[in-house]
């Protein structure tokens, strides 16, 4: 959903027309805690897991920096995760983390650059905008162009609009995935990658936390889609952006129970994926709830065997 804040703007200034799939079950020796007990007790030992701190991020357009929030007061803590999953923003986020930018870095990044080069009219074919122009800026400020270059290993879940499934991609080309997790329906065209069409990662999976959980002894969860139960305006834009919002929101429920520990602030609930004029207020709002959380579990024992 990192480009649905363009169809936020799009709607308030009345532009334009009014791999390998991994599916995971829950077993019953998995943790499945939200404030669970003391990440760094949690995670001294792998025992037999592949990683030993995941990290899975959803998708909710400039509601991002909610994660790199999260993401910094992690690190302050001295929890440096192993390997990243994520959607959409989410998955943008953790390209930049992963290919080595700092959390002060990525917050500048999407404080400065330009959305309005995200998207160029065209001739409707399956979308009513181009993604060359953020094709361009991931090109721009990725190093890596492979997912085998970065230094954190990442996987990205888009969704196969051809055969109607999630599909993870961990190698290869980067941008190509990034680009196909980002495109949302209708705004943007399909994004083809050897001759598969591939939508927002979030139409089907928007919070991927099965895709890594059953590699990882202990995985925290950022989620930015706490459902809103608030008023709101009988308008096309607003109708149109509840709507998108509870279907990428129904389809976590299950992923959310994957977590051991969840970052899911309420107050990010009162924000809108195109809000790009709070971007330092979102960034607190994700560092203030997982320092919170930490601190509340540092007194907490967990059974590491």
């Amino acid at each position: 959903m990192f480009l649905l804040m363009v169809l936020w703007l799009i709607l308030q200034k009345n532009i334009g027309v009014h791999p390998k799939v991994v599916y995971l079950t829950t077993t019953s020796d998995q943790v499945l805690l939200h404030k669970g007990p003391s990440v760094q007790d949690a995670i001294r030992y792998k025992s037999g897991k592949k990683y030993a701190l995941g990290l899975t991020l959803s998708g909710g357009g400039i509601k991002c920096l909610c994660q790199v929030g999260a993401l910094k007061a992690l690190e302050e803590e001295g929890l440096i995760p192993n390997v990243i999953s994520g959607v959409s923003s989410g998955a943008v986020v953790a390209a930049l983390y992963a290919d080595g930018y700092s959390t002060d870095s990525i917050l500048t990044i999407f404080k400065n650059v330009s959305y309005s080069k995200f998207f160029r009219l065209k001739v409707p074919d399956g979308g009513l905008f181009s993604l060359t122009g953020f094709k361009e800026f991931l090109d721009t400020v990725l190093r890596a162009n492979s997912f085998e270059e970065l230094k954190v290993p990442l996987v990205v879940v888009a969704t196969d609009l051809d055969r109607g499934k999630s599909v993870v991609f961990d190698k290869g080309p980067l941008i190509d995935a990034l680009v196909a997790t980002c495109s949302v329906p209708i705004l943007f065209s399909p994004y083809t990658i050897d001759g598969v069409d591939y939508v927002d990662g979030g139409v089907l999976m928007n919070f991927p936390a099965s895709v890594i959980r059953r590699d990882c002894k202990y995985l925290i969860g950022v989620n930015l889609g706490p459902i809103n139960t608030d008023s709101y305006e009988k308008s096309i834009t607003s109708i149109a952006l509840r709507s998108y919002k509870f279907i990428y929101r129904s389809n976590s429920n299950f992923e959310k129970k994957l977590c051991d520990m969840l970052v899911e602030p309420a107050a990010i609930s009162g924000f809108n994926g195109g809000d790009i004029g709070r971007a330092q207020e979102i960034f607190q709002i994700g560092y203030n709830e997982t320092k919170q959380l930490l601190q509340e579990q540092k007194d907490q024992k967990i059974d590491t065997k």
